[in-house]
């Protein structure tokens, strides 16, 4: 594909996930099925996923975004139902799904099905978090499925390699393929740990906001590059230095570098993402192509559904018994409660998969050690394509009805405005104690500016307790504050405006004011 070809792609990713974000739709599925649909045009012309695009230009950024958002505390905190997920229901489903299609296929040895199960075996919880998050899931629930999707890729990966492998090389060594998996996850661990480290200290002798924001864009290429490198995990890398990172990063970065990094962040995820799913979509041509030398329509059709009903049922038969078991355990029991069915069925279908399983399909190598074509390369990728694509459209698009229908809301809201009010009043009052010791320490401040301070400071203290309590259907005082003063802020851009157009104001002066009345308005956003 050339230049030009690419920015098309990447333009109509933007317009329709633009349309459907304006229209309220799930972008994710929208951008599939749009794909889908050009794609079956006979005249569009069939793209070809790119690998190694996905792996090492896509997936990083991705996944080091995620884990800057994701709590690294309550990570820990889920430690133990994110393994049984991520590395356990993994591993169940490469299994599982390899058995029964090695079973299905006559013709599909049982290396190569365990290839397809790898392959099918990760979830992608972009679409299922973003769902949940406009629907209000409970927050133990997003953890769970955000810190699913940043973990199983790890385990998903290193088991295909370890099939591929098998097939490639004809052999299989148990041992060795143990010796594999702990040396990926151990490494990647490390090694993300390591570059965190190295990070976090170059991030302290900065003070340069693009500088920050310019180590930040390149850290989770490191990371993963130096692990796939040293033959360790490159994803786990990538979660790992993100995860501490983000923790560390309200120590380490100066108040403008936090600002633009969330900004562009967001923005990176917008476009790696519509571009993501939208090239699923358009996958089509290329994932029919010469399939249909593998079997008969009916044969195709039948091994699909059934395998997409294998990957779906898989999640379920592990999810429950990984949910419930472990608090038979007295320990556990007194510590955890245990998760109501219905939250489990949530979290059993929000089972999506996504471009991972895509890219590792399509970087199938074509022909094994001794020359001979990789068995069955097409209908693994045709398969591949199956499962990505029923599920994203049976799951993803059903997500939103069994969210509501079993009424899984979070009840977080009330518990989270107490907490800040709280915390708010303890933050309010270290500051009036640091303004005390400094008037005591500094005794020519002027009164106004003190009685401009304690105003300011109290106020952020009263609005928190405003958000916990309410005001009935009277317009709370710090609301009719924000209202007014964005009234006023913008009063003030229209009288700069009309100076600049009148000669009478320089560009360079209008940007500069204009960014002090946006960073006023920004702030009472945040209020």
């Amino acid at each position: 594909m050339n230049i030009v070809g690419a920015l098309l792609i990447v333009a109509g990713a933007v317009v329709v996930a633009g349309t459907a974000r304006r229209l309220r739709w799930p972008v994710p599925l929208v951008l599939v099925l749009v794909g889908l649909a050009l794609s079956a045009i006979p005249a569009f012309p069939g793209i070809e996923l790119n690998p190694d695009l996905v792996l090492f230009v896509f997936l990083p950024p991705l996944l080091y975004s995620a884990a800057l958002e994701s709590s690294y505390l309550s990570i820990r905190a889920n430690l133990r139902p994110i393994a049984l997920l991520s590395v356990g229901l993994v591993l169940f489903t490469t299994v599982v799904v390899g058995l029964v299609a090695h079973a299905l296929i006559p013709q599909l040895p049982l290396p190569a099905a365990f290839v397809l199960g790898a392959i099918v075996a990760p979830p992608d919880a972009v679409a299922a978090t973003a769902v949940g998050r406009t629907l209000g899931l409970p927050r133990s629930i997003l953890t769970i499925l955000s810190g699913e999707s940043l973990l199983n890729d790890a385990t998903a990966l290193t088991a295909y390699q370890v099939a591929v492998a098998a097939v490639v090389a004809s052999q299989f060594s148990f041992d060795r393929a143990m010796g594999t998996f702990a040396l990926a996850t151990v490494g990647g661990v490390v090694l993300g740990g390591a570059v965190a480290w190295i990070v976090l200290r170059l991030l302290a002798l900065f003070d340069d906001a693009v500088l920050e924001n310019a180590v930040s864009l390149l850290t989770p290429f490191v990371a993963f590059a130096l692990a796939e490198e040293t033959h360790a995990s490159g994803v786990l890398a990538v979660v790992v230095a993100g995860l501490v990172i983000g923790h560390q990063t309200p120590r380490t970065l100066s108040y403008v570098a936090r600002l633009q990094s969330e900004t562009i962040w967001r923005m990176i995820d917008f476009l790696l993402e519509a571009v993501v799913f939208f090239v699923i979509g358009l996958q089509l041509t290329t994932a029919v192509g010469n399939v249909a030398e593998s079997g008969s329509r009916v044969e195709l059709f039948r091994w699909s559904a059934l395998l997409l009903l294998v990957v779906m049922v898989s999640r379920f038969v592990w999810i429950y018994p990984a949910m419930y078991l472990p608090r038979l355990i007295p320990s556990i029991a007194r510590r955890e409660p245990p998760p109501t069915w219905q939250a489990t069925t949530v979290i059993g279908w929000a089972g999506m998969r996504g471009v991972v399983s895509m890219a590792a399909a399509v970087a199938l190598p074509r022909t094994t050690s001794t020359g001979e074509p990789f068995p069955e390369r097409t209908l693994i990728i045709f398969l591949t394509f199956v499962v990505v694509i029923g599920t994203l459209v049976l799951q993803g698009f059903s997500l939103p009805w069994v969210i509501r229908r079993l009424n899984v809301v979070g009840q977080e809201e009330e518990s989270d405005n107490l907490a800040e009010a709280e915390a708010q009043h303890q933050a309010t009052q270290a500051a009036v104690d640091r303004l005390e010791a400094l008037l005591a320490a500094e005794t020519d401040i002027p009164d106004d500016v003190v009685d401009r301070l304690r105003t300011r400071t109290q106020r952020r203290s009263s609005v928190a307790w405003e958000r916990l309590g309410g005001t009935g259907p009277a317009e709370a005082p710090s609301a009719t504050y924000t209202r007014l003063r964005r009234e006023m802020l913008e009063a003030e851009r229209q009288a700069f405006l009309r100076l600049r157009d009148e000669g009478r104001l320089d560009d360079e002066v209008l940007r500069r004011v204009h960014r002090e009345l946006d960073l006023e308005e920004a702030l009472l956003s945040r209020e």
